[in-house]
């Protein structure tokens, strides 16, 4: 009984995810999109995806790769990649986070989830480097068909785009190199700043 008092605790924590909003809106809603939302599309995208993977990829570890983690999100908050000083102390808020989140779970089903979380950020896998891909084409996607919208508010120029996204080639080349031609045309029409 008390394993799965954890396992709910930690499932009702999740809920939290959705209070996470993140900086890019979803197609055709005004609205920001939340972490849990986000976490659901990438995990989706890279099943549609995988037949662009470099390498052959296990699509079920990706999947709960993808689910899990953002989860340290609940207590870290989103950090956009384009935000050097959030982003110099994105690790130290990301750990403690989870600790505490992933603690809540019976001990080996806890290590699991932390030692996903722990490859993704380490990206030293097919898996890991197959997610990342997804996690940064969505908000790509995004963006671009929404005429650049986050981009402009926040002041993103094309070579940040290019420069923090270079990670997709690691996973896809494929999928790297229709991203560099969306860059390309969101610059053409004005939706991304050179």
């Amino acid at each position: 009984m008390e394993r799965l008092q954890q396992q709910i605790a930690f499932i009702l924590e999740l809920d939290k995810l959705k209070a996470v909003l993140r900086r890019t809106k979803p197609t055709g809603l005004e609205r920001q999109e939340n972490t849990a939302e986000h976490s659901w599309h990438i995990a989706t995208l890279a099943l549609v995806m995988a037949e662009y993977a470099n390498e052959p990829v296990d699509m079920s570890h990706v999947v709960k790769m993808l689910l899990v983690h953002d989860i340290v999100e609940i207590d870290a908050d989103d950090t956009m990649i384009y935000d050097v000083a959030a982003n110099a102390d994105k690790w130290e808020r990301e750990s403690r986070a989870a600790e505490r989140l992933f603690g809540l779970l019976p001990a080996a089903q806890g290590a699991e989830f932390k030692a996903l979380w722990l490859e993704y950020e380490a990206q030293s896998t097919p898996e890991a480097r197959f997610a990342k891909v997804a996690d940064r084409l969505m908000p790509i996607l995004h963006n671009y068909h929404r005429q650049g919208e986050g981009w402009l508010i926040h002041k993103v120029r094309a070579h940040q785009v290019r420069q923090v996204n270079s990670v997709i080639d690691h996973g896809s080349n494929e999928l790297w190199a229709f991203v560099q031609s969306l860059i390309d045309d969101a610059v053409a029409k004005g939706y991304l700043a050179e």
